[in-house]
């Protein structure tokens, strides 16, 4: 199966930047999505952004003007540029990727975890 490959976490101060990629293990040619969330001990894991098939991006409302998430199509990988980071965002990121199967039904597939610790 897929696999996703994170990187780029790492310990930072408040209003730092830092810039998270995830990369497929093989080209993709059906992605419906890919998304970035995130989790903490004792919480749900919740949406930070996604970019859909035909370009367009949904964030998370607290990241908004912060978190930009693009796409290189041909390296089959997503990037999440994180600026402005608070203590709040601190968390494990996740990669997620969606791909239509010849169903028409979905597949995820997600990456291992990269930590982001942000110090106030």
């Amino acid at each position: 199966q897929v696999q996703l490959v994170e990187s780029g976490g790492g310990l930072v101060q408040a209003g730092g930047s830092l810039r998270l990629s995830c990369a497929a293990s093989e080209s993709i040619f059906s992605i419906r999505a890919m998304g970035w969330y995130r989790q903490v001990p004792g919480k749900e894991r919740e949406l930070v952004a996604r970019i859909m098939r035909d370009g367009s991006t949904e964030y998370q409302d607290s990241v908004k003007g912060r978190f930009t998430i693009s796409r290189d199509n041909a390296k089959n990988t997503v990037y999440l540029q994180m600026n402005s980071l608070k203590p709040e965002d601190t968390s494990v990121y996740y990669c997620k990727l969606t791909t239509i199967t010849t169903s028409g039904w979905p597949n995820n597939y997600w990456g291992q975890g990269t930590q982001v610790t942000v110090s106030s």
